[in-house]
């Protein structure tokens, strides 16, 4: 008989609190010091590397596993309708898990570790760049992602928590998080993602 695979739910240090009230203030809590650990260099960094690619032209691409998928998909709709205005160009972001055709065909036909580096190679061109979110920063078909983007002299952004993982170390713009629990680090990819989006949105709306 196979051996199941632990869930990764019970890596996850949590809050301790006889209460959810209590819950929910502890948690609010150690949200608010894992944002504030995160590198505001990295940030800066990130987001010049966004704001050129939109006035370069060249396209962003975005993926992530389980709610890290869901996170991408949602980046991409705040960056392209978030960031629109009227008049001038939009921001050309896509989604590496949007399609399940796509995603089941290469993962079925290759070996789901490729299912995004499949991706890259048919898309990605010299400029564009790679969003990628994984909070162990170690899942296979990331690792893959980023090295297919490279190979493709794409830029890499990696938001990741816990120790980082092999994203840390490969992204040209990592994003760490220093907690170990799932749900505090994809709260603040999500955070990362409204701030760009908001920021961005600010910046050309304000432009003459």
């Amino acid at each position: 008989m196979a051996q199941m695979a632990k869930d990764p739910r019970f890596e996850n240090d949590l809050p301790q609190a006889d209460s959810v009230g209590e819950y929910f203030t502890a948690y609010a809590r150690d949200l608010a010091k894992a944002a504030g650990k995160v590198s505001r260099e990295n940030i800066q960094e990130a987001y010049d590397l966004l704001a050129q690619v939109l006035k370069r032209g060249h396209r962003i691409y975005v993926a992530g596993n389980g709610g890290s998928c869901a996170i991408a998909d949602h980046l991409c709709c705040d960056f392209m309708k978030g960031t629109h205005v009227a008049g001038k160009p939009a921001l050309k972001v896509h989604s590496l898990t949007s399609s399940p055709a796509l995603l089941t065909a290469l993962a079925n036909d290759f070996g789901y570790e490729t299912s995004l580096s499949r991706q890259v190679e048919m898309l990605g061109e010299s400029g564009d760049v790679l969003i990628l979110i994984s909070s162990s920063g170690n899942s296979p078909n990331i690792v893959q992602a980023v090295q297919a983007a490279h190979a493709k002299k794409m830029k890499v952004i990696g938001l990741c928590g816990f120790s980082g993982g092999k994203l840390a170390a490969m992204a040209d713009v990592p994003l760490y998080v220093p907690v170990h629990n799932y749900g505090i680090a994809e709260d603040v990819h999500q955070m990362l993602m409204h701030t760009f989006a908001q920021f961005l949105a600010q910046s050309r709306d304000s432009e003459k």
